[in-house]
């Protein structure tokens, strides 16, 4: 077989990604060896066991996915597992078996020795020298088992303490193929004695093929009694963001594909459709709510293991041979565990959690002795495989296919859920998703639905099915229950601590999570003094540090108020619907005195301080101080948290920093005033006065940014709408230029690592605005990619080599959801017509002239030909100039002028200038004038000059003031 030059890559028992660097694999590999190994049908080890359901959706219960899989849940939980079997008319087109895919696109394997995957010694025994019984010595041993003391492969193997599957090549789909029809004509002896005889495709259809009973039968026996060592290789656990899914995406296929584009069956949108609590995880969690693949090939094994947070999954089989699974019910899943400790005592005393490492197996036979219920399902392709909430499953690969699999979460599985996350605790085991997140994202859509249905009179098939889990019995509002006596139980234990509210954004931007037991905060955390950093559980509240009771408090969401009024709506009483509708909608107000407590760790630290001076850090107390403002219009809260240093923003955090340095009250009625940049001057400067745009920079600071996204709004005037999306661009992180073929054109250069944020209609919700983030990465030969990525549902991501393209996708996408919903009698839609105005290169930002500025701000020599020239043809054609560059961007201070200005200052002549009058002779010169110069600024001057120069600014307005403090210092310079 012809060998292939592969990429080194680490061992990674979970994912892998492709590296690009070429290196030999080692012959000793499975890929370079002869199969030696051979089928033995009188030692055939098939387990005797029963078959899990099979269930044959009609047309109109398979359009529902969420409804069908509840529907069959009652006859098939027991089982564990279920197959589902889609019409014969559902077909849906598999980018992956494109040519281009099929024959150019690799993916990274591993390498997994059968054999040892229930029959195994401890690696600290193997450690110490004793020999592995065989009674024969195959070529498919791996060189990890070469026993030769002084190799190579026993020095690199030595550290390595638990067992695991290895690296193996990086193989593309025909590769594989052709390797696993090699590898299982030689095994089971479908290749002539001699191995010389060449089989075609027509030999191949003629020829006698093993049956899966057949197969099952080796495979066990390979399991339970192995005679030689048989080891293939898997492709698992593969993103599709990288080797892409094998359903098609709206970017995928013309209109003909639209029906399997928008399925629930299709795994990309199965975790987030209505009913799915996964909707409210903002994480792009890969293998949870972005699908997997896994190609395999024959005997290529997937251990005993339940789903992470035990969700519910779903497999697609594409294309190939059956896929066969194992399954145990969930009500037995203790009962497996207890079993495989007491048949694999060594392993689980060298590794406890060895579960979780998907390596090990026990035979469904030996299960069934110790009276665990265990349930086969051979999966062909074009099924569905569907496991339930904590079901251990496992399974192997009867030869070469391709299947995709995802995680969903509907309303039936929280009771699981919090089952999963208690068990997580007690074993310190970090979670993938926060669970409470979820469940109280639900319970308050649930309540929308109600108030929409009890209120409003918006009858639909959205609000329907959330108040089908709703009322005093309904399965939602059992789990809330659930979920809030257990936090009060916890709470009454904690009664001597400080208790305050915590900030909305706790956990908005940053994994909140026990410091002991990894229990995830997003309700409550326990903090104190000595520890700002650090949080804990209410069960762990009692760590040691030196803090006393006084000093320790604790961070709720939710009042025992709010939790009461959340639970009476979702059980229907109106008034409640009422009052929590209310409050979602902001109409709600704390009380003025309460809302203006900022969070201290004891009466001593609530005396104002002069704090000192630091441009590189914030100027709060501690990382969660509250700040509540009250303006002279009304009770307006505020809440304001320490961010990142590279998010660093003017807000509320420098309200305190100058309140608490020049004596202002944090509640002063003043506010308005004070965001007010109304006559503001930098040295002497006018900042204002010289801003091309001065209202925005004055109103951008007035009464701080108000977030009112998660109402609903009115859409009478779709057209303003429209312009006011495609001026609400916010720069987040500039990039840096690279200088390709693909990384500019005339329209536009494209900086890798740039990144945008802007409002939008909601592809999920049309009668609601989200932010939309617009980013560009390196996709090597092909230059930029654009991807544009909902900002509250990370899934749901766009990708495409055009700016434009990417945009046009969302478009289509929120059409069809349009529709979708006029369908359902939605009101309140945007036109279709209207929305045809959206430019990607727009909604990137592209157009937006202190973008454009920044951006060509970074290619003073102008060494992107392509841009540059078509501007300075554009600049003469228009025989203006200069100016004609400069009016291109909107501004008179163009970063565009084609003489290499910035922000009308040419750099260029002005750094010629500067070397011929000798101004500076070093770096050393120039900082102590600079030095000299900042003595002379006041605080407030210092932090403001931080804002204008910091590059990571997220407020774009100043960047106006930075073109105004550029052109005083250029008539100085003068």
């Amino acid at each position: 077989m012809k060998q292939f030059k592969l990429g080194a890559k680490e061992d990674n028992s979970l994912r892998h990604k492709p590296k690009m660097e070429s290196a030999v694999e080692p012959p000793s590999s499975p890929r370079h060896r002869d199969v030696s190994a051979r089928w033995n049908p009188l030692e055939a080890c098939r387990p005797r066991i029963d078959e899990a359901p099979v269930f044959y959706p009609t047309i109109e219960e398979f359009e529902d996915t969420i409804g069908f899989i509840a529907k069959i849940r009652p006859q098939a939980e027991p089982y564990g597992i279920c197959r589902i079997i889609p019409p014969t008319s559902w077909v849906p087109p598999c980018p992956l078996k494109e040519k281009h895919v099929w024959e150019n696109a690799r993916f990274p394997t591993r390498i997994q020795q059968i054999d040892l995957l229930q029959n195994r010694e401890p690696m600290r025994k193997k450690s110490k020298g004793r020999k592995r019984k065989r009674r024969k010595q195959s070529k498919m041993g791996s060189c990890r088992r070469n026993e030769k003391p002084s190799s190579e492969a026993d020095v690199t193997s030595e550290p390595e303490e638990k067992f695991g599957f290895q690296s193996g090549s990086d193989f593309t789909l025909k590769d594989f193929e052709q390797y696993d029809r090699l590898f299982k004509d030689s095994y089971f002896g479908l290749n002539d004695p001699t191995g010389d005889r060449k089989i075609g495709d027509n030999d191949q259809q003629k020829r006698w093929e093993p049956s899966v009973e057949a197969i099952e039968g080796e495979y066990w026996r390979i399991v339970e009694q192995p005679t030689d060592e048989v080891e293939v290789y898997y492709g698992a656990d593969l993103e599709t963001g990288a080797l892409g899914s094998g359903f098609p995406k709206s970017s995928s296929f013309t209109k003909s594909a639209d029906q399997y584009t928008m399925s629930g069956w299709n795994l990309n949108n199965f975790p987030k459709l209505p009913g799915s609590a996964l909707c409210y995880e903002g994480s792009d969690i890969s293998g949870v709510l972005v699908p997997w693949l896994y190609v395999g090939m024959c005997f290529s094994t997937f251990c005993w293991h339940v789903e992470d947070h035990h969700l519910y999954s779903l497999n697609y089989l594409h294309w190939g041979e059956p896929k066969i699974w194992y399954g145990v019910p969930g009500s037995h899943a203790t009962a497996l565990e207890d079993a495989m400790r007491k048949h694999l005592p060594d392993l689980f005393e060298e590794q406890p959690n060895l579960l979780n490492e998907l390596v090990t197996l026990l035979s469904p036979s030996i299960l069934k002795s110790e009276g665990v219920p265990v349930y086969r399902a051979v999966q062909h392709c074009g099924e569905f495989v569907v496991t339930f909430p904590r079901a251990y499953h496992s399974g192997f690969n009867c030869g070469f296919n391709c299947a995709e699999a995802v995680n969903a979460a509907p309303v039936d599985w929280f009771l699981h859920g919090q089952n999963a996350v208690e068990l997580y605790s007690m074993q310190r085991r970090k979670t993938s998703l926060s669970h409470d997140k979820l469940l109280f994202g639900s319970a308050q859509e649930a309540v929308r639905a109600l108030s929409d249905l009890t209120l409003h009179g918006k009858e639909n098939v959205k609000n329907f099915k959330w108040k089908s889990f709703c009322g005093k019995d309904g399965v939602l509002t059992k789990a809330l229950k659930m979920r809030i006596k257990m936090e009060k139980e916890r709470l009454d234990f904690l009664a001597r601590l400080k208790r305050f509210q915590m900030d909305d954004d706790f956990d908005l931007h940053k994994e909140r999570e026990c410091f002991s037991c990894f229990y995830d905060l997003h309700l409550s955390a326990v903090g104190c003094k000595c520890s700002p950093d650090r949080y804990f559980c209410l069960r762990h509240s009692n760590v040691r540090c030196s803090c006393t009771m006084d000093e320790r408090f604790v961070l709720f969401r939710y009042t025992t108020e709010e939790l009461t009024t959340l639970v009476e709506a979702l059980e229907g009483d109106l008034h409640a619907i009422e009052v929590w509708e209310n409050r979602s909608s902001g109409m709600a107000s704390a009380n003025a005195e309460d809302a203006c407590k900022k969070l201290v760790m004891d009466d001593e630290a609530m005396v104002e301080q002069e704090l000192p001076m630091d441009l590189n850090t914030d100027l709060l107390s501690g990382e969660h101080d509250l700040l509540h403002i009250s303006d002279s219009k009304g009770d307006v809260c505020y809440s304001v948290a320490k961010k990142e240093r590279d998010n660093m923003e003017l807000g509320a955090g420098d309200i305190l920093s100058d309140s608490e340095n020049k004596g202002f009250s944090p509640c002063s009625r003043d506010v308005e005033n004070f965001f007010s940049l109304d006559g503001y001057k930098l040295f002497g400067v006018d900042l204002q006065m010289h801003s091309d745009s001065g209202e925005q920079l004055n109103s951008a600071f007035k009464e701080g940014d108000i977030d009112t996204f998660d109402k609903t709004i009115s859409l009478t005037n779709q057209s303003f709408l429209i312009q006011e999306f495609g001026n609400s661009v916010e720069l987040v992180s500039l990039g840096s230029i690279l200088h390709g073929k693909r990384w500019c054109n005339e329209r536009a250069i494209y900086p890798k690592g740039f990144k945008s944020r802007v409002k939008f209609f909601s592809i999920l919700d049309p009668t609601r605005p989200c932010y939309y983030v617009s980013e560009i990465s390196d996709a090597g030969f092909l230059g930029p990619l654009f991807k544009v990525t909902m900002e509250e549902h990370p899934t749901e991501a766009f990708t495409n080599t055009s700016a434009d393209k990417c945009w046009e996708t969302i478009l289509d996408r929120l059409n069809s959801e349009i529709e979708r919903c006029k369908s359902l009698g939605e009101q309140e839609l945007p036109p279709l017509e209207v929305l045809q105005s959206i430019n990607g290169h727009e909604m990137f930002g592209f157009l937006k002239p202190s973008i454009i500025q920044a951006i060509e701000a970074q290619d003073p020599s102008h060494q992107c030909v392509e841009y540059w020239h078509h501007k300075e043809l554009a600049s003469e054609s228009s025989g203006s100039g200069n100016d004609a560059s400069k009016c291109s961007n909107g501004s008179n201070n163009s970063l565009g002028d084609v003489k290499t200005k910035l922000f009308g200052f040419d750099l260029i002549k002005q750094e010629q200038e500067d070397n011929i009058e000798g101004h500076f002779h070093s770096f050393e010169e120039m900082k102590s004038l600079l030095q000299g110069f900042l003595k002379k600024a006041s605080p407030a001057e210092l932090s403001a000059m931080l804002k204008l120069f910091s590059s990571d600014s997220h407020v774009i307005q100043w960047r106006a003031a930075f073109v105004a403090l550029i052109e005083e210092i250029q008539k100085g310079c003068r």
